[in-house]
């Protein structure tokens, strides 16, 4: 082999060698990426019942993470039903400067950092079963601790609205919105929606959406990291009515992951 064609052939396997270093560092950035949201075990404190990391992500990251969790759960929809179900990272309020545990003792207060006129979430819009605030659960049992969490609020003529079904039937439920005032509601996604399909819930005076994000049971799992509670819950956040406020110039809609 002559001169030139070794020193062709080195140039030749220097460039595949770039090329293969070059991938092989696209590919870990995308692991990275990927690996960013995935869960990580040290976040999660099952003694305190909640997950460490949904405090550490802004409105690109939850969307990110929201998204990937619809599509792992929702592997039976077509492009067109998942591309329905994505919250865009501007719907959602970064609420990354709020420093404080994410517990239900701190939750009062994180309500009121983070609402545009903390006063008045002690008062009750004058139509019956029309709440400014409504804070989405998982289940029965923990919107029950959620209610009590927030009582503060509540005042005569003015009820934090139980809308899941621990012990609650729909018309019960339904009955207690046509006939008091409610400020605040706590409700698991299945049971709000079916309370506004049969027209009890109104939704003409909603200002916030609060996701119970963090809290997390002895298994771990949070509202987001199962199928029975996750679709549910992107289902309801998705509603047109609100996709249509979320970040609008008039009466925008507050979506806040707690």
């Amino acid at each position: 082999m002559s001169n030139n064609e070794v020193a062709k052939s080195e140039a030749m396997a220097s460039k595949a060698k770039s090329k293969k270093r070059a991938a092989t560092d696209e590919g870990g950035s995308r692991k990275k990426r990927k690996a960013g949201l995935q869960q990580d075990e040290s976040l999660l404190d099952t003694e305190a019942g909640v997950n460490l990391g949904i405090a550490a992500m802004d409105s690109q990251l939850l969307a990110d993470y929201l998204a990937q969790k619809t599509s792992r759960f929702g592997s039976d929809l077509s492009p067109v039903e998942l591309a329905d179900l994505y919250i865009s990272p501007i719907s959602i309020e970064d609420t990354t400067s709020w420093q404080e545990p994410r517990n239900l003792e701190k939750l009062p207060e994180f309500l009121e950092k983070f609402a545009k006129e903390p006063e008045k979430l002690k008062k009750a819009p004058k139509q019956k079963g029309s709440p400014h605030t409504i804070i989405i659960s998982g289940a029965g049992l923990r919107a029950a601790d959620v209610v009590r969490s927030v009582r503060k609020f509540s005042s005569k003529g003015n009820m934090v609205a139980k809308l899941f079904a621990k012990h609650i039937k729909l018309d019960e439920a339904s009955k207690n919105l046509k006939e008091h005032r409610t400020g605040m509601a706590v409700g698991t996604p299945a049971r709000l929606n079916d309370l506004v399909e049969n027209g009890s819930l109104s939704l003409a005076n909603l200002e916030r959406l609060v996701v119970d994000a963090s809290h997390i049971d002895q298994k771990k799992r949070g509202v987001m990291d199962m199928k029975d509670t996750l679709m549910p819950l992107v289902r309801w956040l998705a509603r047109k009515e609100f996709k249509e406020r979320y970040a609008a110039a008039e009466k925008p809609l507050q979506l806040l992951f707690y």
